[in-house]
């Protein structure tokens, strides 16, 4: 029995270029993207994540701006609400063009994923909570860190629910390095081709850096003061977010607005590493290289049109 599909995929590490090839290909193909970022799908969160502005955008974007900060957004939310998208345009005979960095939330869309129909605030996981609380995501991330590295070298030290859920794994005599290995055998439910951009390290980092300094001056300290009137200090999930965590560590004096910048961009690329280290675990991607966009957009295309006559090795 054939899946459904076809899907695109683009994935790769922040600043690659993976808005721009996603955009690229859904408007040769008359298509929309699906964003597949863990923070793109809270309103108000727009400049520190990179979110294409909606009067720049070549196509529609779906799945952003679908939560409110202080949302309780799972990726179970993401997965329903994402494959709703992507059947109705596979429904209205459109390819859908997925766009994204979190290789988790990719996986909640095209593999048999099953999560637990509601989260349960155990004892445990109250107690971790406060620990955050009190000793902040650092320390917590050391405790995981310390007790588990394989599972910590698996998550970004910022993303506290995900340490939180990792440490209950482990009083509970299981490991997320042991769940996120046997995630490599799930089940595909979609025909989908995933494409990986390669970009040369130093070329990366210099991108990110221009990115971020970018983002500050476009307004991400006016962004996140704004959010931070909303709440933003008070949520678990958004406030981990790289770029508006530091930002607001600034704004509460704790450190100067100048050191928060290098902290986003040190950070943002010890997260960059940790997506390519990601991807290329994953035996599903094909990689292309990110200087000609146009040029990977025509093989992409190509490759739908005539899959069986286009090399699948690495360019």
């Amino acid at each position: 029995m054939s899946l459904p599909g076809p899907l695109v995929a683009i994935v790769g590490p922040t600043a690659s270029g993976k808005s721009e090839l996603a955009e690229r290909i859904a408007s040769e193909l008359g298509s929309s993207v699906v964003s597949v970022d863990a923070m793109q799908v809270y309103r108000g969160m727009d400049i520190g994540t990179a979110k294409v502005p909606e009067e720049q955008r070549k196509c529609p974007l779906l799945m952003v701006d679908v939560a409110d900060i202080d949302d309780d957004y799972s990726v179970k939310l993401y997965q329903r609400d994402a494959r709703i998208c992507v059947d109705r345009l596979l429904s209205g005979g459109r390819v859908p063009i997925l766009c994204g960095g979190t290789g988790l939330y990719l996986n909640a869309i095209v593999s048999d994923m099953r999560f637990p129909a509601g989260e349960v605030r155990g004892e445990r996981r109250i107690a971790y909570e406060r620990q955050l609380e009190r000793d902040g995501a650092d320390a917590l991330y050391e405790l995981l860190r310390l007790r588990d590295p394989e599972s910590a070298a698996l998550i970004h030290p910022n993303n506290s629910r995900r340490v939180i859920r990792a440490l209950e794994m482990l009083d509970e005599g299981t490991s997320y390095a042991v769940h996120h290995e046997g995630l490599k055998q799930l089940r595909p439910l979609y025909d989908v081709r995933i494409w990986g951009i390669d970009i040369d390290r130093q070329e990366l980092y210099r991108r990110i850096e221009l990115r971020v300094d970018m983002m500050f001056e476009h307004g991400l300290v006016q962004e996140v003061s704004r959010l931070k009137e909303q709440g933003l200090a008070d949520t678990k999930t958004a406030s981990q977010a790289i770029g508006y965590k530091e930002v607001l560590e600034a704004l509460d004096g704790h450190v100067t607005m100048e050191r928060a910048r290098e902290m986003v961009k040190t950070r943002t690329r010890r997260y960059a590493k940790r997506q390519i280290s990601w991807f290329k675990n994953d035996n599903r991607v094909r990689w292309i290289h990110s200087s000609d966009v146009d040029e990977a957009a025509t093989r992409i295309v190509l490759d739908l049109l005539r899959p069986n006559e286009i090399s699948h090795e690495e360019s």
